[in-house]
């Protein structure tokens, strides 16, 4: 178990604005944070001798099986039962909830889920589900994000799995957004949310491991996903957002994100600059 406590200040959320090229939302004029922007904050801080040859911490909550795994993110979920407040402090107690061992295209894979819990004035206002992947020291990258196993996906609406692709043929679209995505917003990224994975800003790493290009932060796409619904005017409070990366985002390009359903059904999903659904959500009913 990993304990941080740090007293929420409007700067993080503010530089994750200007990341955005968006005007301070009025959430925080008031003293709250949008959905999702605790990703900024109470975030670890290891030691430069801490980190491995990746950029990754070597220990904590999670820590690699073994020496040389490498690291990628499927998703997650995301339940917010109160506005985290700005100016005052916050506590994240994080868990392994579980972990999974499976067999993928590039061989063994190590599904880890880490949840952490948000407690601020005394009650809980956050719990916070993500999923991480490794694959062992000298395999290739996968051209699709890997499955994640049954226990860490959360039923969409009528029970339907929230991740299960790009949205129906003929759904209605209640709302777009446009996002361009260069290695200096990758490396803006990385550095407000103390992410020293090389494979986001150095592309002689990233090439050396088998990707094409600089890949484009999975929390970055699931931010995209967490605004729209923001821009949408829905209130996501008490209800379950979640997740999944589906396929890699390389490189420069303008990312295009879709929201369809009616009522309280709302889905969302990011494409890349070829079309392809690169990441996709649900906020339950």
């Amino acid at each position: 178990m990993q304990t941080c406590r740090e007293l929420i200040t409007p700067g993080p959320a503010e530089e994750l604005a200007a990341l955005l090229d968006l005007e301070v939302p009025g959430a925080l004029r008031d003293g709250f944070l949008p959905p999702l922007w605790h990703w900024v904050y109470l975030l670890d801080r290891p030691r430069q001798d801490e980190l491995g040859a990746d950029g990754h911490p070597l220990r904590g909550v999670p820590a690699p099986p073994g020496p040389g795994w490498l690291r990628m993110f499927a998703g997650g979920r995301v339940t917010a039962y109160r506005a985290v407040r700005v100016g005052r402090a916050a506590t994240r107690t994080s868990e392994v909830a579980r972990t999974v061992e499976k067999s993928g295209r590039s061989g063994p894979l190590t599904f880890v889920t880490v949840r952490s819990r948000i407690e601020q004035d005394g009650a809980v206002a956050v719990v916070d589900e993500q999923d991480i992947v490794y694959r062992p020291p000298g395999s290739r990258p996968p051209t699709a994000a890997p499955t994640v196993p049954a226990g860490g996906a959360v039923p969409g609406p009528n029970g339907a799995d929230p991740n299960g692709g790009s949205r129906a043929r003929g759904a209605s679209v209640r709302g777009t957004l446009e996002f361009d995505v260069d290695p200096v917003v990758l490396f803006r990224f990385s550095a407000l949310t103390h992410n020293a994975h090389r494979i986001h800003y150095d592309l002689g790493y990233t090439t050396g491991e088998g990707y094409p290009d600089l890949v484009v932060h999975g929390p970055l796409q699931a931010l995209l996903l967490g605004e729209l619904i923001r821009r949408l005017g829905v209130d996501p409070l008490g209800r379950a957002f979640s997740y999944r990366l589906v396929g890699p985002a390389y490189g420069a390009q303008r990312l295009s994100v879709a929201a369809t359903g009616d009522g309280p059904d709302l889905r969302v999903e990011v494409r890349d600059g070829a079309g392809r659904v690169t990441a996709t959500g649900a906020l339950a009913a």
